[in-house]
């Protein structure tokens, strides 16, 4: 099918190539660069750190490298999200409000920030930088697993706002178009009640 497109490598230039938000196609190259950061070093990161407790055993280890998988992919499926999401929106012709693209867009752009803000936090000390900025210097004072809150926070708002703005535009006309209908019926059906008087 010539419309249509498979697997995320597929989604990705549909989304950019169908949506008429320039906010989603800017959003569309800058989420993908990043997304293909994120997993080139995690990779990289997750090879090294393999090779240097490959002698090592139990448990924990293994642990620990799933564990270090599953937040590489915490940290890219919602960059890539906001673009899977409207490549399926244009593929399906789904209803959704108005504006949908672009407000995906924006919170892609948000959790792309809030990772920044989230590394910020949790940086080792030996690698913060000294700052004069009095922002910075807040977000070093916070204790290092608060880092994690802003990515979730930014990451569970891309899902909250797809749903919240798809299929609003069917309903609400359906609704409308079912009280047109119900208001029609009554008031035919409501002079043959009344004008059917007794002998």
């Amino acid at each position: 099918m010539a419309d249509s497109y498979r697997g995320v490598f597929g989604a990705i230039p549909y989304a950019i190539r169908n949506t008429e938000s320039w906010t989603m196609r800017a959003y569309g190259a800058v989420g993908t660069l990043a997304a293909a950061l994120i997993t080139i070093v995690v990779t990289l990161a997750l090879v090294v750190w393999m090779a240097e407790t490959a002698d090592m055993e139990g448990g924990l280890f293994l642990f620990s490298r799933s564990l270090y998988v599953v937040v590489g992919f915490a940290a890219v499926a919602p960059l890539l999200a906001p673009l899977l999401f409207v490549a399926r929106r244009h593929r399906r012709n789904d209803p959704v409000a108005d504006g949908y693209d672009r407000k995906l867009a924006y919170t892609g752009f948000l959790f792309l920030a809030s990772l920044y803000v989230g590394m910020v936090i949790s940086a080792p000390a030996d690698l913060r930088d000294p700052t004069d900025s009095v922002v910075v210097a807040a977000l070093y004072a916070l204790p290092p697993l608060s880092g994690l809150v802003p990515p979730t926070l930014a990451g569970a708002l891309v899902f909250l706002t797809h749903r919240r703005l798809r299929g609003s535009g069917d309903g609400d006309e359906s609704e409308a178009v079912d009280g047109e209908n119900g208001g029609d019926a009554e008031g035919v059906d409501g002079p043959h009640v009344d004008d059917a008087e007794p002998e």
